[in-house]
């Protein structure tokens, strides 16, 4: 039953099982996450997303025991539970279009694996599976936080 429930969950509830892109589907779960997210205080942001982090590495850690063993593409929780870092404290983030534009970059990473990324699969267990999505939602948190700082300092001069 625990095994069962905790593989469900570790799979995004099947769509982790899709033949095509099934981290990009997985990652479509934490879009009403961040969503909800971004609905509190900054510092609520980010205890909520440490909790989620301490519940992703055995959730994950457990699903790919019981699943064969290693980062395997079924599982998507690593996924879902980690993406909302790449927006907390951003408030402008709460908008569809900069939402967007945060699910492509973190998805463009993950994929990517720059480095240290490509070394942090390497990382064994849950934490391993983790940790490459972590720094992800990272390089995605600093493209946006820079892009948004650009933008109101441009806006900002064209007011002048």
């Amino acid at each position: 039953m625990i095994e069962t429930l905790v593989v469900q969950v570790a799979t995004g509830f099947g769509l982790g099982q899709l033949p095509f892109m099934p981290g990009t589907f997985g990652s479509l779960l934490g879009l009403p996450l961040v969503w909800w997210l971004l609905g509190h205080p900054p510092r609520r942001q980010a205890l909520i997303a440490v909790i989620l982090l301490v519940v992703a590495v055995p959730l994950c850690h457990w699903a790919s025991l019981w699943l064969g063993g290693g980062d395997i593409p079924q599982i998507v929780a690593d996924e879902y539970l980690v993406f909302p870092v790449s927006v907390i404290g951003l408030a402008s983030m709460r908008r569809p279009w900069v939402l967007l534009t945060a699910f492509v970059l973190f998805r463009l990473f993950d994929a990517l694996k720059l480095p240290p990324l490509n070394f942090l699969e390497a990382v064994g267990g849950g934490l391993g599976i983790v940790l490459d999505d972590l720094m992800a939602a990272v390089y995605s948190w600093i493209v946006i936080a820079v892009a948004i700082r650009l933008w109101r300092w441009f806006c900002k001069k064209q007011a002048i």
